[in-house]
């Protein structure tokens, strides 16, 4: 049987276990299979991330910094965006939407345009997927993004759509690239969204997925039959998954390198890499370390509490000894450099004495907390700061980090908890303030459900000023809607960051040309190719 052969079937099947072992046998571990090339001529690129393979791999579902990656390698959307500047480029679609504030916009499919296993791309998928997303029953992530503005999405003929719209909402065009478009005949059978999260990715994008090993490695190849404006500048690529920094450090770095890239470049290797002729850069965004808060939950249900445990953290020492000054002290929820950004009406500045005057206030005393935590590598480095903060406030603090694929089980599982220090990076989806603000708070929504908040009258009231500024037509009415808003969240401190910290990556320029680095988690290497080419 060919491998395009295989993969239909599989795909069909939605067996996506039989997927991984038997292309994972053609490919080899995460061992074996070094660079592939050199720089006269890279076949293989071979890449590390710093963040774990094992969640999700369902477009509509993942925040997953290593599968929101790699999908934009695998799958398309109706337009894509530039991964950089997030400006829209026709991806499946042959052109953008003539009139962004009309409430259709019509789409017609690039002809020609496959899935990995040989069937056409049509408007059926394109409805199939959006289903999927506006279907309050799946709930899935990707709705709380669509869900407000666009009213249906209907099949004209083979290759055309309409997307109906609640409202003009011009902001539409960079959020399509959420939406990654998926192939009916497969993810329609029975346990196929199961497989999905599991590892099963099948696209129409420049790379297919030819093997999946969690913990380890994710392998790809160039599509043959990819016809869009993309497409692949490397015969395959391994991505290594190595959450620790010293390995992942070690394997871009000295004589014997193995890979060509990396991402979360600790911020103690800088001056290393770079001594060994490694680019090193960064893009600072809206990556940040977030508390939440479990409000069902003595004391944690006092605003006062919260503030306190906020108001205590000594943010700047976290920022000069974690960070090695790679950090801002947040003033909002959306980071300085985002347009929407103002400062909001509560910012917590490092005040211990206040701190204790709201713990006195809320009646609080004796306090032990667990601070469970993600064990992603400048997250941790960040937490022994908050420890001796709150410590030092009286505040009996003990940490537990743990694997993210590992937390988030237990909180799916409505596991009881206190707080959770996280990672996290809207941008992976968007710049704009709704986008970012309607990935954590969201009536329903993952985060909101983790909070135990969001039945809350002042979560409705929220919810409802949010709206209001995503259905305002006017520009200047709908900043100040969104500042209103922000300074609501800040105050109520829910869900909220610490800190902001600037992402880095590393690349061997003799390898590699084209590669930039971007402000939030995982690579994108649609326009990368070797130096040699």
């Amino acid at each position: 049987m060919d491998r395009r052969a295989f993969l239909k079937l599989t795909g069909a099947f939605g067996a996506a276990g039989a997927l991984t072992a038997t292309l994972g046998a053609c490919s080899g571990p995460a061992s074996t299979n070094g660079s592939g090339g050199s720089g006269d001529g890279l076949e293989e690129l071979t890449a590390v991330i710093g963040y774990g393979n094992d969640q999700s791999w369902d477009p509509t579902q993942t925040a997953s910094a290593f599968t929101m990656a790699a999908n934009h390698h695998i799958y398309e959307g109706l337009l894509d965006t530039d991964p950089i500047t997030r400006e829209p480029y026709p991806a499946l679609a042959t052109a953008l939407p003539a009139d962004l504030n009309a409430t259709t916009w019509t789409f017609t499919l690039r002809e020609g345009a496959l899935f990995h296993d040989g069937e056409p791309v049509t408007a059926d998928d394109v409805v199939f997927t959006f289903d999927r997303i506006l279907d309050e029953e799946a709930n899935t992530l990707a709705r709380s993004f669509f869900v407000t503005w666009l009213a249906e999405v209907r099949k004209v003929d083979e290759r055309t759509v309409e997307l109906a719209f609640r409202f003009p909402f011009p902001d539409a065009a960079p959020r399509l690239t959420i939406a990654k478009i998926m192939p009916k005949h497969v993810f329609s059978q029975e346990g196929a969204w199961d497989d999905a999260s599991a590892g099963l990715a099948i696209g129409s994008g420049p790379y297919r997925q030819a093997s999946h090993q969690p913990k380890t490695n994710t392998t790809f190849e160039a599509f043959a039959d990819y016809n869009g404006p993309r497409p692949a500048n490397f015969a395959r690529m391994n991505w290594l998954s190595i959450v620790d920094e010293a390995p992942r450090v070690a394997k871009i770095s000295g004589g014997s390198a193995d890979a060509q890239i990396a991402d979360n470049i600790p911020y103690s290797n800088v001056e290393q890499l770079e001594g060994d002729g490694l680019k090193v850069e960064g893009g600072a965004g809206m990556n940040h370390m977030f508390l939440m808060f479990n409000t069902a939950r003595e004391p944690f249900d006092d605003v006062r509490v919260r503030q306190a445990l906020f108001y205590a953290i000594n943010t700047q020492e976290m920022i000069d000894v974690a960070l090695k000054g790679y950090g801002a002290i947040p003033t909002s929820f959306l980071n300085q450099d985002n347009p929407a950004h103002a400062d909001a009406s509560t910012v917590y500045t490092y005040d211990p004495d206040k701190a204790r005057q709201l713990l006195d206030e809320a009646g609080v005393s004796d306090l032990s907390v667990t601070l469970m935590a993600v064990n992603v590598s400048w997250l941790v480095d960040c937490l022994p700061t908050i420890k001796e903060s709150w410590d030092a406030i009286g505040v009996h603090t003990t940490l537990e980090p743990q694997e993210t694929s590992a937390l988030f089980s237990k909180m799916d599982q409505n596991q009881d908890y206190q707080v959770v220090a996280a990672a996290s990076n809207p941008n992976q989806f968007g710049l704009d303030a709704d986008l970012i603000m309607r990935y954590n708070y969201t009536a329903g929504g993952g985060w909101m459900t983790y909070t135990r908040w969001d039945q809350s009258q002042d979560a409705q009231d929220l919810f409802a000023l949010m709206d209001e500024a995503t259905r305002e037509p006017d520009p200047q009415r709908k900043l100040e809607l969104t500042h209103q808003y922000l300074d609501v969240i800040a105050e109520q401190a829910v869900l909220y960051p610490v800190v902001h910290n600037e992402l880095l990556t590393a690349w061997d320029p003799d390898k590699l040309t084209g590669v930039r680095a971007q402000p939030y988690p995982g690579i994108n290497l649609l326009q990368a190719r070797p130096a040699s080419s």
